[in-house]
């Protein structure tokens, strides 16, 4: 007797090999905030208001952002390892 599936594929759920280049998209954040800060700036210049009491918190801001896309690049440049220490073979 012939099986009644012969037209069927099954699919088998296997981990998933993850694209490289999607480490790549946590890092577009990056320019919504220089966005964001570019329009804080603009809108000062536009409508003459005084930034001086916080420049010395958005220079920090700056900084720390800087070191922020440092540590994703090399996150995101990271090459992936699979091996048994999450417990898959």
């Amino acid at each position: 007797m012939e099986p009644l599936d012969t037209d069927m594929d099954y699919m088998v759920r296997t981990p998933g090999t993850a694209n490289p280049a999607s480490r790549f998209n946590v890092i577009l954040v990056m320019p919504v905030i220089g966005i964001l800060l570019l329009l804080i700036f603009a809108t000062a210049a536009i409508f003459q208001i005084n930034l001086s009491d916080i420049i010395d918190s958005l220079m920090g801001l700056l900084i720390l952002l800087f070191f922020v896309l440092i540590a994703l690049l090399f996150w995101a440049m990271a090459p992936r390892t699979r091996g048994s220490a999450h417990g898959h073979e």
